[in-house]
């Protein structure tokens, strides 16, 4: 047997392994079994699949490739068994068995990462009777890994809950938490202190009187004060960025926002086509770093909005999926959200999108993403 064969067979018995925790409500005389299914479904959604008729679809082509590693006692599961699956099994226990599968990737975090926090909507997850609710999913994001450490499903204003639930996954200490202003408030904050982690929190409107004492702070400064400012170029526009820190130790108590040890300010502008944009931005901070980290810190948190949303919608088009019912919606966003921590550990060249193409089209260049789960 082959090198890689061999190490797509550990894989998949790390794959069989981590799914066999996760609970299976249904009857004890089920024909299929659920590991075996979860990695049908999460192989498909790898090489392109959107729906449980493409899982069934795809599982029939490739029946020959998972016999090598899968019984398969029944043959493949139709797509009305995949829907059933995913609309009764726990979101939570499959992004959490998922984490175990890339527990050796988790590893390699590093004092001082980002971990940016942030929703997606499934705006294709509801029936038109459900135009006042949004279904969405809250991730914990490793901006320097590109990797996915724990995603929660959220209904319309369920979103900060479901925050605090996906960071008390995650080991924090050391490492930083980004996230817009819905983020920045005590409960929040105080989730974060109890994990050992930092933070710095878009600070707008929703915390006025936070915002009014920073912007006197900033009022306070010196031209001595220290700055750094960063200037980007590129598709006919020029962007500046300017950073300030100042401490706020003491106003920590009289705001009861516990931790709070610093301000921060980015003043940023834009010139593009002979016009001129301008942006301040504040941020409420657990430490007082020195600019450049802050615009540093500022940078990596919008890895979340460019290297997982924007790609699950182009490469996945998760804003097309039309998974409706029931868990069905947060299940299969898991998978995608997985699928791609998996392709963007394949270091060839290509976009995300052909390299999701190739996996369905070359059996082998799929045995090598996924032999690459047996040898972090």
């Amino acid at each position: 047997m082959g090198g890689c064969s061999h190490r797509v067979l550990i894989a998949m018995h790390i794959f069989l392994s981590a799914f066999d925790e996760v609970p299976d409500p249904r009857a004890s005389n089920v024909r299929h079994d659920l590991g075996e299914l979860l990695v049908i479904a999460f192989v498909s959604v790898l090489c392109g699949s959107t729906s449980c008729a493409e899982m069934a679809a795809f599982g029939r082509a490739k029946e020959s490739f998972f016999r090598n590693f899968l019984k398969l006692k029944h043959a493949i599961p139709s797509h009305d068994t995949f829907s059933e699956v995913f609309r009764i099994i726990d979101p939570k226990a499959l992004d959490a068995a998922f984490s175990k599968v890339l527990a050796d990737v988790t590893k390699l975090l590093k004092d001082g990462d980002i971990i940016a926090i942030d929703g997606k909507a499934l705006r294709g997850a509801r029936d038109p009777g459900e135009s006042a609710r949004t279904r969405m999913m809250v991730s914990a994001y490793a901006s320097r890994l590109r990797l996915t450490l724990a995603t929660v499903p959220a209904d319309r204003g369920t979103e900060l809950s479901a925050a605090i639930e996906a960071l008390g996954l995650i080991d924090l200490r050391g490492k930083v938490v980004t996230g817009d202003a819905l983020h920045c408030n005590r409960r929040t904050v105080a989730a974060i202190n109890a994990g050992g982690g930092d933070w710095c929190l878009a600070l707008k409107g929703n915390q006025e009187s936070l915002l009014s004492d920073a912007r006197g702070c900033f009022s306070k400064g010196h031209k001595s004060d220290p700055t750094a400012v960063t200037e980007n170029t590129g598709h006919g526009r020029k962007e500046t960025r300017k950073a300030v820190v100042v401490s706020a130790k003491a106003l920590a108590e009289y705001h009861e926002f516990p931790g709070l040890k610093g301000f921060g300010r980015i003043e940023a502008t834009r010139e593009m086509g002979g016009k001129v944009t301008s942006e301040t931005r504040y941020f409420a901070l657990s430490w007082v770093p020195t600019p450049e980290v802050l615009l540093a810190a500022v940078r990596d948190h919008w890895a979340i909005e460019n290297a997982l949303h924007w790609q699950l919608d182009v490469s996945f088009r998760e804003d097309a999926a039309r998974n409706r019912k029931d868990n069905g919606p947060g299940n299969i966003a898991v998978l995608r959200r997985r699928a791609l921590d998996v392709l963007r550990r394949d270091t060839s060249k290509g976009s995300l999108s052909i390299k999701i193409k190739r996996a369905g089209w070359d059996t082998t260049f799929l045995r090598s993403i996924l032999s690459d789960l047996a040898t972090t």
